[in-house]
């Protein structure tokens, strides 16, 4: 594709390091729709508890609130996409002094024809 027909997109000023990228959104969502299936059913097993424990009043009302309350949390779960990560991609670090090449302090020499030039 020749760079006219590009699509403008807007540039991070950070570069992105790989291994540090967010999943896909694919994965984001199937992650989500595991995790609601999963509370989904604790929440039937829970319903089939408390009805199992009928007699058992305390028990019984401690898997039917369970049962209740989890619809909505496994709703609340499933529309929540990941926090962002806040990491600082640029790990840029300062050279030691003694590893910068422009060292004003440093007495320099340079050879021309065979002499030695201090400077």
């Amino acid at each position: 594709m020749a760079s006219s027909q590009q699509s403008a997109r807007p540039r991070r000023s950070e570069p992105v390091l790989i291994t540090q990228a967010e999943p896909s959104l694919a994965e984001q969502h199937a992650a989500r729709k595991r995790r609601y299936v999963i509370t989904m059913a604790v929440r039937a097993v829970s319903l089939v508890l408390a009805a199992a424990f009928y007699q058992i009043l305390w028990l019984a009302i401690i898997f039917a609130v369970l049962g209740t309350v989890l619809p909505w949390i496994a709703v609340v779960m499933a529309n929540d996409r990941p926090p962002k990560k806040k990491l600082d991609a640029n790990r840029y670090v300062a050279p030691r002094p003694d590893r910068i090449l422009d060292d004003p302090a440093r007495q320099r020499r340079a050879i021309e024809g065979g002499t030695v030039i201090e400077g």
